[in-house]
Formats: structure tokens, sequence, C-alpha cells
């Protein structure tokens, strides 16, 4: 700071004993403005020396290593703009979410923005085992205690109950045979828990009708991220009544709730009120009285905390996180009260891990009443999709039909395309005579359409002769006749990364996705034998090919040659010992253009003397 820069001294009394009786110091306006002026610039002094040592990185960075990417929003295919084109037929699967700017300098996204809705199913197992009972015939009534069970370190104990065993004092953990003592009339069975997985994963895909991002949460719930899907629905009451009713339908009691975070809405729906939903603001505060087990803690720790008489979210919440930090900062997740506070305050993030990604464009039908044949509704959702793949310049590779059916199934069809299309009458054409195969049930009441894969499309224009649409409607061919016959009935030779010509190519679906390699620049015969035939050579010369020789039963004479073509093994996958190899392209006196090789040279010690093969014909 220079001389000019300082500040005046102002005159400042020593204060007296009696603070009533203290001048008050004398500072004229003139001696105040000069010190605000020079404050003013030792400021803007000190901001430009920083901005001058350390330049910001936009004007210092002029490269990236992976590429910065435009100013444009990316839309998923959970969100679409306010402004989406049919979006009375845009579901929660593509038209509810914002874009989200992929921008260095965009500002912090809000950890509480988010909304999550989790579900439990308190009596999964025992309602699924009725439902199966009921099919059998063999159903019991609702005011007999049943139970299932399952092997323990002592004999068999309870696993689940139905709401007459829990009456009779029946509850989970607990020995059968002292359960049967206190309830001799208690009906048990063994359950099934690798059904009971597998009925669970087929629930998450078929509660994908709210929202595109599901989860499976432990054994007996799911987990949705609905972050903009429900307004599609009314808002979130309604979305949780519909959700409740629906799985009503299917013979399931669900408790559900809407928070911030995945913590706060396992908390509410296992000590929370009916259908709760918890705003943002109100998060820390509802919590507070949560009891410490809602922190998806242990046993263990839960019962270490009740000692140290925290009993409540609020109690942890009090405490100094320096004092717990000394205790639980190895523990792990499950036992660690800290971080389990962090995830439930969104403090730290707990994204949702869903089984697979869902498709970036995607077009739903909700229908009023079940329906048999979802083919009617096919052409208007073909419509809609390939619109908001042409606005994003986007086609499609891959195309799937999901149908919800109304008792709990999903059923798909997949098709593909050879070349990305947002044709829609050429992709409703590939859905002809597929979707007769799905079994309708008691009838679909949603039907989705998705591109799971999809790639950049631009536009493109016909030249004035016509031309150069063959590779278009080759595509079109292939599609058509893997659609019809399979994609193993329709293949074509794709070069592989090896020199030795039989593993130079291999026959690959034509429909495939992958990149087709370029072929080798070298002349190679139009027609390869799978098996190289071998040849007697009757006059054989020092140096190039045979002057004579006889290949199935013919003998031929040598009129011109060209070569040899060197190819040596693959010493990472040949076998040692293996010989190399001089091709020579030869035409015979009948004018029959031959691929012909010696297999091994004199002296290699690799075997004995050279023999002679026919590897392809040429055209």
């Amino acid at each position: 700071m220079s001389y000019q820069d300082k500040l005046p001294v102002l005159p400042f009394p020593t204060p007296p004993s009696d603070p009533q009786t203290a001048p008050k110091p004398k500072v004229s306006q003139d001696q105040l403005a000069q010190a605000m002026a020079a404050l003013q610039a030792a400021l803007t002094a000190e901001q430009s020396k920083a901005a001058t040592t350390n330049p910001s990185p936009r004007e210092t960075e002029s490269f990236s290593p992976v590429g910065k990417p435009k100013t444009q929003a990316h839309w998923r295919a959970s969100h679409a703009p306010p402004d989406a084109p049919g979006s009375g037929r845009v579901g929660a699967a593509a038209g509810a979410v914002t874009p989200t700017e992929t921008l260095d300098d965009t500002p912090a996204k809000d950890p509480l923005a988010k909304r999550i809705t989790a579900i439990h199913l308190p009596r999964f197992a025992i309602e699924r085992w009725h439902r199966w009972a009921l099919t059998q015939g063999e159903a019991l009534p609702e005011d007999i205690p049943a139970a299932l069970a399952v092997e323990g370190a002592h004999g068999p104990v309870i696993h689940a109950t139905n709401r007459a065993a829990e009456t009779e004092g029946v509850h989970i953990g607990a020995r059968v045979v002292d359960m049967r003592a206190l309830c001799p009339n208690l009906k048990v069975t063994f359950a099934d828990i690798a059904g009971d997985q597998k009925a669970l994963e087929k629930l998450m895909f078929w509660a994908r009708r709210w929202c595109p991002w599901t989860a499976l949460d432990g054994a007996s719930g799911l987990i949705l991220d609905t972050t903009g899907s429900d307004h599609l629905w009314g808002g979130e009451a309604a979305m949780l009544r519909d959700m409740e009713e629906r799985l009503s339908h299917l013979g399931f009691s669900a408790n559900l709730a809407v928070s911030p975070t995945h913590g706060a809405s396992w908390a509410l729906t296992r000590f929370g009120s009916v259908r709760e939903v918890c705003a943002p603001e109100k998060l820390a505060l509802r919590m507070s009285n949560m009891p410490v087990r809602a922190l998806r803690l242990t046993d263990d720790t839960v019962q270490l905390l009740n000692r140290l008489g925290l009993k409540t979210v609020g109690d942890l919440s009090a405490v100094p996180r320096i004092s717990l930090a000394r205790r639980f900062s190895r523990a792990e997740l499950p036992e660690n009260p800290l971080l389990r506070l962090d995830q439930m305050m969104g403090r730290l993030a707990e994204p949702i891990s869903a089984s697979d990604d869902p498709p970036r464009f995607a077009v739903q039908a909700n229908l009023a009443e079940p329906i048999q044949d979802p083919t009617p509704h096919l052409p208007a959702l073909c419509q809609e999709l390939c619109a908001g793949l042409q606005k994003a310049g986007f086609g499609a590779r891959r195309l799937r039909v999901s149908v919800f059916r109304s008792d709990g199934e999903v059923s798909h069809v997949d098709v593909a395309t050879a070349q990305p299309n947002r044709d829609p009458d050429h992709l409703l054409r590939l859905f002809d005579d597929k979707l007769e195969r799905i079994n309708p049930g008691f009838g679909f009441d949603l039907i989705t359409l998705g591109a799971t894969v999809s790639e950049a499309l631009g536009d493109s224009q016909p030249t004035l002769g016509k031309t150069g649409g063959e590779d278009a409607d080759l595509a079109r061919l292939i599609d058509r006749l893997t659609a019809r016959l399979g994609a193993r009935a329709v293949r074509h030779p794709e070069a592989q990364e090896s020199h030795v010509p039989e593993r130079a190519e291999v026959w690959a679906p034509a429909i495939s996705t992958k990149t087709h390699r370029t072929a080798p620049r070298n002349a190679r015969p139009l027609r390869l034998f799978d098996h190289p035939e071998e040849v007697r050579v009757l006059y054989a010369v020092p140096e190039g090919p045979p002057a004579q020789f006889v290949w199935r039963r013919v003998t031929r004479r040598i009129v011109r040659f060209a070569g040899p073509e060197r190819i040596a093994p693959e010493w990472w996958r040949d076998m040692p010992g293996t010989r190399l190899r001089d091709y020579y392209q030869v035409e015979d006196q009948l004018n029959h253009r031959l691929w012909l090789y010696r297999s091994g040279v004199l002296g290699d010690d690799r075997g004995e003397t050279p023999r002679w093969f026919v590897h392809g014909v040429f055209a």
C-alpha cells in the first residue's frame, strides 16, 4: 500500500472512568470522506493486483483435454422442455424434466432440489405368497395366522407374518417352535427368498410408469427419483395416491413418502404418517423427531446411541461432530451415524443406482382402460418420438416398446436399425407381426416407446439426379429382413485386426452397432476357402510358384503370376512351429486366377518340404 493510500489517523481520546460523562470524539466530515476514499482506493488496488497475479482460467486455458461442451442444454430422457411437442402423450419417461447445463461456470445445484419417492412394502413376502395361494386355490382366510419361515442358526425362524399372526404375538426373527407354543394354530410355510427378489425386480421395472429412474431399496422397498415427474400425475399427493391404489390392486400394502433425500424418504415410510410429503425447508425440523433407527443403522449402533442418551435425530445433531467423529471415524456406512445423518440432510450425495439407464428419448401413452392390442397406439407414438429425435438432431438405432400390464407384468419388444433413422413409417414397419407375440393378460394400461440407443443424425438432401440414397435403401432393407428373419439370419463380413487371411474377416450381424473396420489394402480374392485345399506339384521352380500342378483332378499350367506376399504367423495366437506363408496371384492356361501360397520355406527347421495350397479364387 503506497503512502498516498494510508488512512488518516483520527484522534481517539482515552475514555474516562465514568462512561456517561466521556466526551465524544470530534471528527469533521472532510476527514471522514477522506478516510472512505482512501479505503476504497486501497481495495481497488488489491483487487487489481490479485487479478494480475491469478488470471481467470477462462483467459489462460486455450484448450481442454476432452473438449469443452457447447452452450447447449442436453435433454435427458426423463426430462422435457415446457414446449415439447405432444405434451399430452409425453410421459414420465421423456417429458418431465428440465435441461441440464454442462458449462464449467454453472452455479452449484441445490442438494435438496431433488424429489425422492420411497415405497416400503412391509408384507411383500407374505402377500406374494397369498397371491400364489389364490391361483392354486389354497388361500387361507384373513383371520387365520400365517407366517413364512427361513432356516436359522437354531432351527427355522419367522421371516414374514400376516396381520392375524401379528395380533397373536408372532414376530419376525423368533423361532418357529416358540411361536407355535404361543399360537398353536399358526400356519407356517417356508419362504421363497429368490422368488421374492425376482418379483421385486419385476415390480421395480413396473414402477417406471411414474418415472424413469427406479431401483431396489433393500429386500422390501423401492426408491424412485420423481424429480419433475409429479406434475404428470397432478402433483406429488395425487401421484402417491395413484401409486398406493395401483399397488393395492396387485395385492400389496405399501407405505409411501416423498422428500428431498433418499434417507429422509426411507425414514418417513417407516416412521412417518400416511403418504407424507416433506418440503425441503421443513426437512431438518421433520427429521429432528425421528428415532435414530430411522438413520438406517445396524441394531448394535442403535443400541449404543441409545445408551449414550441419543435417541432421536435431533439429539444426534446437537452433539458436536468432533466428539462423534473420534468414535465412528473408521466405521462402515451402516454403522456410521454421521454419514447417515449427512445423507438424510442432503450434505452427502446418495444417487439412485438403477440397474440400467433409461432411454434418452421416450414417449408414452396412458390409457384410461386396459386394452388387449397396443398396435393402434403405435403410429402416434412413432410420430412423437421421431419429432423429438429430429428436434435434437438424433436418430434411433435401437427401439423398445414396453407394455405395462394391469397385473404388474411388463413386456418388451425390441427392434434395431442398421443406420440412425427417424422415419416414423419405416420404424413402424419394423414392429409388424411382433406385438402379436405379447401376452396381454388382463390388458395393458400403459405403452412406452423409447430409443434405447441413439446416434447423431444431421439433415441430408439427395442430389438432383436422385443418386446417393443407395446406402439408405440398403440399410432399410437390412432393417426389414432382420426384423422378420432375426439378427443371426442377416450377416455381412466384418474386418478384424489380423493379417492372417482366414482371420481378417468374420461374419457378423448386419444390424450390429460396431464400427466397421476397413478391409486390408492388399488385393484379396472374392471367394476365400474356409479350409485351404492342397495341390500336387508336378514341376517346381527354385523361385516363384510351381510351373505346373494338379488341383481338383485338373492339371494346371501357370501362365503368369504376381508376388510373393509373405505373411508371418501370429506368435500370440498360433502354436509354436507354425510356418510362414508366401502368397502368389497366379493365372493358369484357362484364364482362372487363383490365390496360391507356399507353407514354409526350405531350411526353416519347422517341417519337411514346403507344401502348396489354394486359398481362394479371384473373379
